[in-house]
This record gives structure tokens, C-alpha cells and sequence, in this order.
């Protein structure tokens, strides 16, 4: 119980965010809820004037009907003004909630951006993303849960004072009906988000497996392993766990919620037996039993309908608090204050000084003691086996992530003293799991540098570089050609094609550092020769990183470095490494005599 009234703290927050999203929608929501809370009473009593009027009116020798014609005439205003506010609270509702939900969206989205890489290598991190994006959704209702609470609080009261005015005792013995209901809802209202967020992990499992039992990317292993069964039975025992625990969940609820709720129809049915006699008694007239009568039913319904949707409420403040604790995150890896501008050109080039690195809430290193210099307008090559640190070195220069141990050198400056965005903005990459992106081809490219959209000349120059112009002229639309099969009228590309739009992206950026990291490995021998020849020639003046398991490939770097189990194990080029018939000649040899 405690955790939820906590969990209240959470919708001033939320209330904020409602405003800044609209302030004229808001104010123009909250105005309307005070007129449609305030009509009932004024309804309520309208009727008991008319019917005390035609008691009046059936007892008089001459009756006059006027005012009895203008109350009807003014609870019929009051009707047509009931179904108008009515209307107009569900469109402010409407327009409001998706302004609501796109904002929290884009505010995800944005936030989302701005959080480390490491962030998304972790589990945690997902199962707090995957209740954030529900949220985006979700939290429509709560915005309309909660206004409805205020509106109907706001009747209650306004009825309440009526009551106490009539027999205060009505209003103490509807309270003693219906606070065992509403601790009932809110003690399985607890369980329930217990349940929801004790099965986070899962229910994300059970997204997956539907993705990956109907999906374009699975769909030819899928058949061709015949790996359907499997992945339909895993799927239907894990929903089948989720489907009993919930189960038992509503059961129960169900069960105590409808003895519980006995209660109050007890304590309804006792004051409406009170409010008769009096009226027999001739307390009270045949309009205030009318009156009482239909104040007292409105009460009931407006209070279970108040303590219920306040559980509600409560379990949507504590899903709300994931959705703040996410944007609570806040990045480690940021410019420090007064940040270096990044040179243009570089001068002297990295310099790695014992750099050693292990991925967060893991002790084993990937790296350990790495030290070497990329010159500024040097071509280096990465080989070793997988696994031997390659990768996580790029990551470590772009910054994606910080050094473990030692540090990282640009310009004879810690590359930590840089503004990051102008350091990411500097360094073009291309790694070897780069996204499809499923837009126009014009667009897929110009993601290597977005502000750039529209430069279409640049575009067609970064294609021809990449030798995806073949590609893009032989689609139906060109470079407007939408790619994949997500949406109409889209088609798809083969591996080698995807990564040649993928390279272009790469010379979209006009980098001072272009990194390429097993970019070509979908190519067949040929084409991956001429883009790395091409790559040399465009690179002349500038530092470029290359890592690629073809030694063909690999011998028109500068120099090459030999990483095994996270350690520089040699430096030098491809003959002197071949020379010294080591590791790199030993794998070299192995890799020509498949070719022999």
C-alpha cells in the first residue's frame, strides 16, 4: 500500500508533462471537467423542484404551470449542456492523449539517444526500455484516468454536501461500505504490477520469439533447420507459465472484488431504507427522496468508480515510475565542461598508451595493455581471430566507450578532453552488423551525414565511391526506391548490395578518421578488391582504420596490427610481418592454402 501512495509522487510530473505538451489543450480540458462535475448536483436538485412543483401542483384548485414549465426548461439546458461538455471533454481527451503519447515517444527516442552503448549491451537496461516504451502507449489512459478522478472527486464533493446537510449519517455509513472494496482492488492491484514487472525478462522473450518465428530476417533459416516446432513450442510453454500465474491472479481477484463489493450494495440498499422511512415519517418530501435517493445512488457508483479507478491509477503511477527512472538515466560517457574542439586536420594522429578495457558488470578483459600509434594520414589494418578485441579497439576510438585503464591520445591530448559530438561528427564508421535501414536509397545513404539530406549531388558522389551507383540505377525508382519489405512497394537487396549502400554512408561523412569494420564481407573477391583500392585512393591525407579477415585485402594498409586474446602480438607491415613468420604469417599461410 505504501509503495503505490508513493508511487502517487510520480503524476505531478506527469501532469507537467501534460502541459508542456499543450497548455491551451489542458486548460481547455480542465475548464470543461469543473462545468461536466458540477452538473449532476444542479441536475439532482432541478428534479426535486419539479417534483415537489407537481405534488404542489396536484393538491391547488387553480394550478399554474409556469414554473414548473421554466425548471423543466432549465433541466433540459442543463442536459443539452451535460451531452456538449460531454463531447467536448472526449475531443480535448483525444487531441490531448496522442500529443501525450507522440511526446513521451519522441522523448524516448531522444533520450534513448543520448545514453551510452554499454547501456544497451544490458539486460537491465532492456527490461527498463521495454517499460518505458509501454508506457508511450499506455499512459494515454492514465492521463484520462486521472482527469476523470479529479472531475468525479470534484462531484463527489459537491454531493457529499448535500448529504451532510440532509443526515450526515447517510455519507458515514456509505464510506464504512465501500473501504473494504477499495482495500481489496488495491491490494491486487500491487500483486498484479508484481506480476507485470517480475515477468519483464519473459515477456520480452515472448516478443522475440514471435519476431523470430515470422520474420523477413529469419524466415530461410526458419525453414530451411525446420525450426518452426521448436520456436512455436518454446513460445507456447513460456505463455503458458505466464497464462497460469496470471490466472490464479484474476481468480482470486475476481473472487474477493465480488464479496467485497457485496458490501457496499448492503450499505446502499440500508441507507435508501433510512431515507423512505424518513420520507414516510414526513421528514422529507417527495422531491428530497428523490433528491437523496438519486444523490446517494450517483454517490455509490462515483465512489467505487473513485477507490477503483484510484488502484488503477496507483498501478499506472508505479509503471510510470519506470518511465522516469528511464529518463533518469543519465549518460557517463559526455564532453567534460569546456570541452577541446576536435583539429581539422589532425596532425600528429592516436596514440593508444596501455589501454586496457572490460565491459561493464563484467570482469574478464577483451583488451589489456594495448599501446600503438595511428598516424595522421596512415591506413592501419586490425587481424587476429574473433573474439580478439578488434572490434571493442574501434568502439574505444569513437568513444563509444572510455578506457578501463591508460588512455587514448589525439594531437598529444586525451581524446576524453574533445567535444564528443564534434569527435563522433569527425570519424566516419562502418561496422560489419550496419543496419537496412528500410527507407528510399537516397535516404539509406545519406544517414552517414543527415544534415545533408538534400544535397543530392553529394549523395550520388558518396554511391559512385562505394560502387553502389550500379546498384541504385537498376532499381524501379532510382534513388527514391524504397528498400526492403516492410512497407509497398518495396524491394529488397542482397548482402553484397546492402553493404555497398552501407560503405556510401561511410563517404558521406567527409571524415577525418574512417573506420571500416569488416564492411565487405557479403562481396565476392573482386568487388571487394576495387573498393578497397578505391578506399586507399580516397583516404590519401587522412587516418583510416581497417579490419578485414582477407590478407588480400589487408596487405594495402600502412601497417598492420596482430591482436590475439585481447593483446598486440605484432606491428609492422604485411611483409616484415610475413618475415617474421608469426602469428600473422601463420595465418596467412592457412588462409592461401585454402586457395592452393
Amino acid at each position: 500500500m505504501s509503495e503505490r501512495l508513493q508511487a502517487l509522487r510520480n503524476l505531478p510530473g506527469f501532469f507537467r508533462l501534460i502541459w508542456e505538451c499543450s497548455p491551451t489543450l489542458t486548460a481547455l480540458n480542465a475548464a470543461l471537467r469543473v462545468v461536466r462535475a458540477l452538473l449532476p448536483l444542479g441536475m439532482l436538485y432541478l428534479g426535486k423542484l419539479i417534483i415537489d412543483e407537481v405534488v404542489f401542483l396536484t393538491a391547488a384548485e387553480d394550478p399554474d404551470f409556469h414554473r414548473v414549465g421554466v425548471l423543466v426548461l432549465i433541466e433540459l439546458a442543463l442536459a443539452a449542456s451535460t451531452d456538449l461538455v460531454g463531447r467536448g471533454v472526449a475531443v480535448a481527451d483525444s487531441l490531448l492523449g496522442d500529443l501525450v503519447s507522440h511526446d513521451i515517444s519522441l522523448r524516448l527516442m531522444d533520450h534513448s539517444t543520448r545514453l551510452d552503448i554499454g547501456h544497451f549491451e544490458d539486460s537491465e537496461f532492456y527490461d527498463k526500455l521495454e517499460r518505458a516504451r509501454r508506457q508511450a502507449s499506455n499512459r494515454i489512459l492514465l492521463m484520462s484516468q486521472s482527469l476523470n478522478q479529479v472531475q468525479d472527486l470534484l462531484t463527489v464533493v459537491t454531493l457529499s454536501l448535500a448529504l451532510i446537510a440532509f443526515n450526515p449519517w447517510l455519507l458515514l455509513l456509505l464510506g464504512v461500505a465501500l473501504i473494504p472494496a477499495f482495500l481489496g482492488e488495491t491490494h491486487f492491484t500491487g500483486q498484479s504490477y508484481s506480476l507485470m514487472y517480475g515477468w519483464t525478462e519473459e515477456r520480452r522473450e515472448l516478443d522475440y520469439l514471435r519476431y523470430a518465428g515470422a520474420s523477413d530476417e529469419t524466415a530461410k533459416e526458419v525453414k530451411i533447420f525446420g525450426l518452426a516446432e521448436f520456436l512455436k513450442q518454446r513460445y507456447r510453454n513460456l505463455a503458458w507459465d505466464y497464462y497460469r500465474a496470471n490466472r490464479s491472479l484474476t481468480l482470486r481477484r475476481a473472487a474477493w472484488g465480488g464479496g467485497l463489493s457485496l458490501l457496499g450494495s448492503i450499505g446502499y440498499y440500508t441507507a435508501y431504507a433510512v431515507i423512505i422511512y424518513q420520507t414516510v415519517q414526513g421528514h422529507l418530501s417527495l422531491g428530497d427522496l428523490t433528491f437523496l435517493s438519486g444523490s446517494f445512488l450517483r454517490m455509490r457508483t462515483m465512489m467505487e468508480s473513485v477507490l477503483n479507478r484510484f488502484s488503477s491509477i496507483a498501478e499506472s503511477a508505479l509503471y510510470l515510475q519506470d518511465l522516469f527512472d528511464f529518463f533518469n538515466l543519465e549518460p557517463e560517457i559526455v564532453s567534460k565542461p569546456n570541452p577541446i574542439a576536435f583539429p581539422k586536420p589532425v596532425r600528429e594522429g592516436f596514440v593508444f598508451e596501455n589501454v586496457s578495457f572490460h565491459y561493464p558488470n563484467r570482469e574478464d578483459w577483451v583488451l589489456r595493455e594495448v599501446s600503438f600509434q595511428l598516424g595522421p594520414r596512415e591506413k592501419l589494418a586490425l587481424v587476429g581471430e574473433n573474439g580478439a578485441g578488434k572490434t571493442t579497439l574501434v568502439k574505444l576510438l569513437t568513444r563509444l566507450y572510455d578506457p578501463s585503464e591508460g588512455r587514448i591520445l589525439l594531437d598529444g591530448k586525451d581524446l576524453r578532453d574533445y567535444d564528443l559530438s564534434q569527435l563522433r561528427h569527425a570519424v566516419g564508421v562502418i561496422f560489419q552488423d550496419f543496419v537496412r535501414y528500410h527507407l528510399n536509397a537516397s535516404e539509406n545513404i545519406a544517414v552517414g551525414r543527415i544534415e545533408a539530406l538534400d544535397d543530392h549531388q553529394r549523395i550520388v558522389e558518396a554511391a559512385r565511391r562505394s560502387l553502389a551507383e550500379r546498384v541504385i540505377e537498376r532499381l524501379p525508382d532510382g534513388y527514391q526506391q524504397r528498400i526492403g519489405r516492410w512497407f509497398r512497394q518495396g524491394t529488397n537487396l542482397s548482402g553484397g548490395e546492402w553493404q555497398k549502400i552501407a560503405l556510401a554512408r561511410a563517404y558521406m561523412r567527409d571524415a577525418e578518421l574512417l573506420i571500416l569494420d569488416e564492411p565487405t564481407a557479403a562481396l565476392d573477391a573482386r568487388a571487394e578488391h576495387q573498393i578497397f583500392s578505391r578506399f586507399v585512393e580516397l583516404t590519401q591525407g587522412k587516418c583510416a582504420v581497417l579490419i578485414s579477415h582477407r590478407f588480400s585485402t589487408v596487405r594495402m594498409a600502412d601497417r598492420i596490427l596482430v591482436l590475439h586474446e585481447g593483446s598486440l602480438l605484432e606491428d609492422g607491415s604485411h611483409d616484415e610481418l610475413l618475415k617474421k613468420g608469426g602469428h600473422y604469417a601463420e595465418l596467412f599461410s592457412l588462409q592461401a592454402s585454402g586457395y592452393r
